[in-house]
């Protein structure tokens, strides 16, 4: 997944062999900052800022370096003999984006504050799960019964299944 975040915004300027190079590089360091949210106790279930943030930034900045023009569009990047100039482009580039995403998420999480009362559910909601308290259903059953599948050894010709008002279904 890592790969892929990072050879989006660098899918048309760099060459098969740079994607490859980014996508190796790209997976190694988001992997890293997937596992650094343990340490700072980041609340990011889905790795939004460890795959999405960190990738997109690593491919971005890594135009850069693996650009080439031999692609038709863009320009060399240092290992291509394009010096730092494509480098300084794409860093102003990242840092604009970056800077824009934050303040306009900063807007719409206040205005959502203030029209809701908070981003967060209380502490015991939040433990409970929100998928039963709120949506009074369960993502996962971890139940031993159900699921669909038939038990080794058993045979689904004339088998029923019984309700909780005992009425065979």
């Amino acid at each position: 997944m890592a790969g892929l975040v990072a050879i989006t915004p660098a899918c048309g300027f760099v060459t098969p062999v740079g994607s490859i190079v980014l996508g190796l590089v790209a997976g190694a360091v988001c992997c890293l900052a997937t596992g650094i949210k343990f340490r700072f106790g980041f609340d990011d279930a889905l790795d939004v800022v460890g795959v999405h943030l960190v990738g997109g930034v690593l491919g971005a900045l890594l135009i850069g370096l693996l650009g080439a023009a031999v692609t038709g569009i863009g320009s060399d990047g240092l290992f291509y003999g394009g010096g730092l100039t494509q480098m300084g482009k794409q860093c102003a580039a990242v840092g604009a984006s970056v800077a824009y995403s934050f303040v306009v998420t900063y807007i719409i999480a206040k205005v959502v504050g203030l029209l809701m009362g908070g981003l967060r559910v209380s502490e015991d909601i939040e433990t409970e799960g929100l998928d039963v308290n709120l949506h009074a259903e369960s993502a996962y059953d971890f139940s031993p019964v159900g699921g669909g599948s038939l038990r080794q050894g058993s045979s689904s010709a004339g088998a029923s299944v019984r309700t909780e008002e005992g009425v065979s279904a």
